[in-house]
């Protein structure tokens, strides 16, 4: 029996957190195309909203992640420049919150499914139903 995915890679690798194996965005966060959250999982159909409005929460776990980075950026930017001037901080915290934004948006969403959401479980038998390595390189031949 082979380990499973822990609970903090597959939230790393943005995977479904019912089955661990599906991938709940398409797209890359910084990339050209923009990033889509998938309506269900491609590997087990779990409905990722599960009601309508559900990931207004996640706005709430975003701005805690937001003023997370603007307190971290601003004690950062003052120990490095111990400026006076309210612009410097401004245009730091602006920058931070803008590279930041696309990160926050899916993150504040996984970690409302993960840890958030009573509902959701992971369920191994999913994992369970992957063909082994060993299978796979069998069907290569």
């Amino acid at each position: 029996m082979e380990a499973h995915t822990s609970k903090v890679k597959a939230l790393v690798a943005s995977k479904c957190p019912k089955c661990r194996v599906g991938h709940m965005f398409v797209g890359n966060p910084y990339g050209i195309k923009r990033q889509r959250m998938n309506d269900l999982c491609p590997h087990c159909g779990f409905r990722f909203e599960i009601e309508p409005g559900y990931f207004y929460a996640a706005m709430y776990v975003s701005y805690g992640l937001s003023m997370a980075q603007l307190i971290i950026a601003g004690l950062f930017t003052y120990e490095l420049t111990k400026s006076d001037s309210p612009w410097v901080y401004v245009a730091v915290l602006l920058v931070v919150t803008f590279v930041f934004a696309p990160f926050n948006y899916r993150f504040s969403r996984l970690i409302l499914l993960y840890y958030l959401t009573p509902k959701v479980k992971y369920n191994p038998k999913y994992e369970d139903e992957l063909p082994r390595e060993d299978e796979i390189l069998k069907m290569d031949l």
